[in-house]
């Protein structure tokens, strides 16, 4: 593998007539990122998606997978990739292992024992010998990672890989591919499930129409929700006038919360005023957006 980036888009479109489904993308992932692909239903993701691993051909710009352009090397950009784009297809009339052998033989060969190793990490060893037609949607969620994993990638594409899960098997997901990114392996994972990206995710990007309204680390966008405050006292409408008179923005009232932003020099000599005008404080917490909100509040502007 050459020092590039596991994936560089720059500038990638693509129309369908007079729809333009995706406009102008540039997306990086560097080694190492377990990177959330965010966006609405229609936003572009799986469009995008399918440009970077050479599936369908892009209007204008450019992806690379490791330094390697898929429309100008064909099949050898996917060297060390691996994943899947709206769901893995198998034969659902073979079992599980007889179609992981016939993947393995049309990239080229795998032993029988990266076989069993592949449904080991996956955890379906005990039922490979059961057709497909036969496996839960959780089980063949977790076979496509196995297909994914029998060439060994060093980039893992997966695309909504827990939807139509119960928790038990969106649990599961999680741990699968927590252990798959601490063995080294990157990840570009697109999802619905915000919670899900929260935990797993270090790096995301937020699609919309089509363009990347957020790209960067996913720590940084939290921290930038950050300031935002929760008061519960004994008399709110005195405590609102000593946040305010201390330099405290955005004060609202919320049943019998107050709900501000400020600093915390300002949250500090407002709590000592509140106490030296005799307003009991029963809970002063700080307020963080979670990703879901976020990701709500800058989907929606357009809408709005």
């Amino acid at each position: 593998m050459s020092g590039a980036p596991p994936v560089a888009a720059r500038g990638l479109v693509k129309r369908y007539g007079d729809i333009t489904a995706v406009d102008g993308v540039d997306l990086t992932v560097e080694r190492g990122d377990v990177f959330g692909y965010l966006g609405p239903n229609g936003a572009g993701k799986t469009t995008s998606l399918r440009m970077l691993l050479g599936l369908i051909r892009p209007t204008e710009g450019s992806a690379q997978l490791f330094g390697r352009d898929p429309l100008e090397v064909g099949a050898r950009a996917l060297d060390g990739v691996a994943g899947f784009v709206e769901g893995p297809r198998f034969y659902p009339y073979l079992s599980g292992r007889k179609n992981l052998r016939l993947l393995g033989d049309l990239d080229g060969g795998v032993p029988d024992s990266r076989i069993e190793e592949v449904l080991d990490v996956v955890e379906l060893r005990d039922r490979a010998k059961d057709r497909v037609g036969g496996y839960s949607h959780g089980m063949r969620q977790r076979l496509g990672i196995a297909a994914s994993l029998l060439r060994e990638p060093q980039l893992l594409l997966l695309d909504e890989p827990t939807t139509g899960l119960d928790p038990a098997g969106m649990r599961d997901m999680r741990e699968l591919v927590k252990r798959l990114a601490s063995e080294g392996i990157t990840i570009l994972l697109s999802s619905h499930i915000l919670a899900e990206v929260e935990e797993l995710c270090n790096r995301v990007a937020i699609i919309r129409s089509g363009r990347i309204i957020y790209e960067g680390l996913l720590a940084e966008l939290l921290e930038s929700a950050a300031g935002g405050y929760t008061l519960r006292a004994s008399d709110p409408a005195r405590a609102r006038a000593v946040l305010l008179a201390h330099g405290a923005d955005g004060v609202q009232q919320w049943g019998e919360e107050l709900r501000f932003q400020a600093d915390e020099s300002v949250v500090e000599a407002a709590s000592i005023a509140l106490g030296q005008a005799g307003i009991g404080i029963s809970a002063l917490v700080p307020r963080t957006a979670t990703l879901e909100e976020l990701f709500l509040g800058m989907t929606e502007e357009e809408a709005a």
